[in-house]
C-alpha cells in the first residue's frame, strides 16, 4: 500500500508541474511539461508494479465493432487495403530520397530542412512551437547529425512501406511510421502527416489482425511476441456435442 501511495504522490506532482507549465513559470513551460509527462509516467509504472495482476481492471467489454476491427481476422481484408495505401505512401515518400545524393550521401537536404525548421521569424509564429523540440533539432544541427540521420530517414521510410505492404510486423512498422509523422508535425510540416499518423495509429491498434493476409499470419505464430515469447497456437474449435 505504501508503494501505491507514492504513485498517487507522484501523480499529484505531475499535475502540479503541468499546472506550472500552463502559466509558463520562469519561461520554462516546455521543460515543465516534459517533467510532468515523465513524473506521471513514473507514477503509472509504480502503481502498475504495486497493483496485483487483474485487480481494478475495467469491467466493460469492447463494443462489437471494436472486436471486429481489432481482433477478428475477418477484418483483415479491410486492413489489407489500409496497409497497401499507407505502405505506398511511405515508399513514394522515401524512394526519391534514396535516389537523391543530398539525402543518402551528404545529408544536405535534411540539413536545409532542419535549418528552416529552427528559424524564428520576426513576425508570425515559428515552424516549431515548442522550445525544447527546437533545441533538440538545433543540437542535432550543431553536431552535424544530418550526415547520417538523413540516411536513416530515407531508408527507414522505404523499409516501413515494404513492411506494411507485405504485412510483416505491421504494428512495429506502423509505430515507427507514426513516430516519423509526429516528428515531421513537430518540426512544422503538416502536409499529409496528420492523416498518415492517424492511419498508423489505427493499424497499431489492429496489429493482431492487420497482417493476417500477409507475413504476420506466419511470423506472429512462429516467433510469438515479446511479452509471450512462446509461439502462439491457434485454438481449435471444440467438438460439437452430438
Amino acid at each position: 500500500m505504501l508503494t501505491r501511495t507514492w504513485s498517487y504522490v507522484l501523480a499529484g506532482l505531475g499535475v502540479v508541474f503541468f499546472g506550472l507549465a500552463t502559466i509558463d513559470i520562469g519561461g520554462a513551460g516546455g521543460w515543465l511539461t516534459l517533467l510532468s509527462a515523465i513524473t506521471l509516467a513514473v507514477a503509472g509504472f509504480v502503481y502498475w508494479r504495486s497493483a496485483p495482476a487483474g485487480v481494478e481492471t475495467a469491467a466493460f467489454s469492447d463494443p462489437p465493432v471494436a472486436r471486429l476491427l481489432f481482433g477478428d481476422t475477418r477484418s483483415a481484408f479491410f486492413w489489407l487495403f489500409v496497409r497497401l495505401w499507407l505502405g505506398t505512401q511511405w515508399i513514394e515518400a522515401g524512394w526519391h530520397k534514396v535516389t537523391d545524393p543530398k539525402w543518402v550521401s551528404t545529408g544536405d537536404a535534411l540539413k536545409g530542412y532542419w535549418v528552416n525548421a529552427v528559424k524564428i521569424p520576426d513576425t508570425g509564429r515559428p515552424p516549431i512551437s515548442f522550445d525544447w523540440y527546437r533545441g533538440f533539432i538545433q543540437f542535432m544541427l550543431d553536431n552535424q547529425w544530418y550526415t547520417w540521420f538523413a540516411k536513416l530517414v530515407a531508408y527507414g521510410e522505404v523499409l516501413i512501406g515494404i513492411a506494411l505492404i507485405i504485412g510483416a510486423f505491421v504494428g512495429v512498422a506502423a509505430f515507427f511510421g507514426a513516430f516519423m509523422n509526429w516528428n515531421f508535425i513537430m518540426a512544422g510540416t503538416a502536409s499529409t502527416n496528420g492523416l498518415l499518423l492517424v492511419t498508423a495509429l489505427v493499424l497499431i491498434l489492429a496489429w493482431k489482425v492487420a497482417g493476417y493476409l500477409g507475413a504476420d499470419r506466419y511470423l506472429l505464430h512462429r516467433l510469438g511476441v515479446p511479452w509471450r515469447p512462446d509461439p502462439v497456437r491457434t485454438l481449435s474449435p471444440s467438438p460439437s456435442t452430438r
